[in-house]
């Protein structure tokens, strides 16, 4: 089996978010998959096969099977157009989440994404304290948003990854208004084995609708504050989410079993 290493949302290698891209013939076993991912010890492994409208498509973090990913997605579409020969200009992944679709555009490529709305919390002391940080605003969806007050704060949290991996929640996203761009953030899942993400594109199918209603516009530009950092141009179409950035392959390799 061939395996990919691609950097997603990002221009330039060593940057944005490592995901490797596995394409199959045909479906393996869930238990051989999951351990393809733990071996590969990246935020996640998709992993694709062929289908009568496109690709099928599956994510796998170091311990589970996740419903969406988007830096994953990213990659997994730089394959397809770079590696395995597809002549289109716009894929179709099928997958837990339905059906997604990404465009390339140049150098560009724009996911299509379900949005996720998150539902507000009003009582936030408990989370306060776990988190340790002061609160503007709290929301969940499948992930926990939580709006603080500045860039510098985002960039200079220090996660208790044992207090956020208690909480009842898939992940954590710590969210403010930008220096030089509308919003940053950053993403915190310890539990399902991703301590920090690099650049999360899921989790924008939140933080956009999030900041879409807050700045009272449609198209946004996103900086995830990780330590490799990545950039995300972003624009709410209705229920969806486009997600655009670029990707480079750092590596070509064979799996041998």
């Amino acid at each position: 089996m061939k395996l990919y290493q691609v950097d997603a949302f990002t221009s330039s290698l060593f940057r944005g978010n490592p995901a490797a891209v596995v394409p199959l013939e045909r479906w393996l076993d869930d238990a051989l998959l999951q351990n393809i991912a733990l071996e590969n010890n990246l935020s996640e492994t998709a992993f694709l096969v062929p289908d009568d409208t496109g690709y099928a498509l599956r994510w796998f973090t170091p311990r589970v099977e996740v419903d969406l990913c988007g830096h994953a997605t990213l990659a997994a579409a730089w394959v397809v157009f770079n590696a395995l020969g597809f002549a289109g200009e716009r894929v179709r992944f099928n997958s837990a989440s339905g059906p997604l679709y990404v465009t390339r555009s140049g150098q560009r490529l724009t996911l299509d994404f379900p949005a996720r709305p998150a539902t507000p919390i009003t009582e936030t002391s408990t989370l306060e304290h776990a988190l340790g940080v002061p609160i503007r605003a709290a929301a969940q969806a499948r992930d926990l948003l939580i709006e603080v007050d500045s860039a510098a704060c985002v960039r200079e949290y220090q996660p208790d990854f044992s207090a956020i991996a208690a909480l009842d929640t898939f992940a954590v996203m710590l969210t403010a208004p930008g220096e030089d761009c509308d919003f940053v953030s950053r993403f915190f899942a310890p539990a399902k084995g991703v301590p920090e993400d690099p650049v999360t594109g899921s989790a924008h199918c939140t933080l956009v609708p999030w900041w879409a209603d807050k700045l009272g516009k449609k198209r946004l530009h996103a900086r995830q504050l990780s330590a490799r950092g990545g950039e995300l141009f972003c624009e709410m179409t209705g229920d969806r989410v486009s997600l655009s950035g670029e990707a480079r392959c750092y590596l070509k390799g064979d799996i041998l079993l």
